[in-house]
């Protein structure tokens, strides 16, 4: 079973401004069109000025070149959309890199360079775009997690590490900005099929696997992930704050 474009068009997305870290592929090109589909101004961050280009002729979103790991040219960017969209409604904290390490040779620049890649932005990317929310009445942070770090995963110290340690930030941040009217939540995707996993990793013992392990018996796609994100950047989940939503087929359930 394949993901089609959502058949449900909210209203409340038409025209709102959102921005995506790490949207040029994957599950965060996934966000971009699905935004974009919904009809709202949307920008995306991104290293990749090849495939980031391209999508966005594609979508009509706009692209920005900028590196993550560099804060303050992700405080800048942020600002750049914030002048440019007049504000910003959705922020989709999409951006992670699952790298395998092997336990015994884990250097501590190996370390920090994922924990910034997959967490440091999350936060700083949050944090400057919570004032200009807060001064329009509220907004919607969406976080991204993995259930890679509730299920254990070997070689993969620092991701899990990281994923973990966004399921306690979004609930600080839940209680820090509700008062301003800033919901923050968590996408907590499971085994998604994507190119980087089709091309570094899946097998098809692997995919025997997943789909043995999940109680639905199909292969997740990002866009399967899309639809939970347009779902929290709309008023329809006005009353969701703080939570861990599972995008997963069942896999955690084992």
């Amino acid at each position: 079973m394949n993901a089609s474009p959502p058949s449900v068009h909210y209203r409340s997305l038409e025209g709102r401004s959102v921005l995506i870290t790490g949207g040029a592929s994957g599950i965060g090109a996934a966000f971009v069109e699905a935004f974009a589909a919904q009809r709202a101004r949307v920008s995306f961050l991104d290293v990749d000025a090849t495939a980031g280009e391209a999508l966005a002729r594609r979508t009509g979103a706009s692209f920005l070149d900028c590196d993550l790991l560099d804060i303050d040219a992700l405080r800048a960017a942020v600002a750049q959309v914030e002048r440019a969209q007049d504000g910003i409604g959705v922020l989709v904290n999409n951006a992670g890199k699952d790298d395998r390490q092997e336990f015994a040779t884990i250097e501590p620049a190996d370390w920090r360079r994922l924990l910034a890649f997959n967490l440091d932005h999350q936060f700083f990317a949050s944090q400057a775009v919570a004032p200009g929310m807060a001064a329009r009445g509220g907004g919607s942070i969406v976080m991204l997690g993995s259930v890679s770090w509730m299920r254990g995963r070997p070689g993969m110290a620092a991701y899990t590490t990281s994923k973990a340690a966004i399921n306690g930030l979004t609930r600080t941040l839940a209680r820090e900005l509700g008062a301003s009217g800033i919901r923050v939540n968590c996408i907590v995707p499971g085994a998604i099929l994507t190119e980087r996993q089709r091309e570094l990793w899946l097998t098809p013992e692997l995919d025997r696997q997943f789909i043995e392990l999940q109680a639905l018996k199909f292969r997740l796609t990002a866009e399967h992930v899309a639809r939970l994100a347009l779902f929290l950047g709309s008023d329809e989940s006005a009353g969701c704050t703080g939570a861990n939503f599972l995008v997963d087929a069942g896999l955690t359930q084992n």
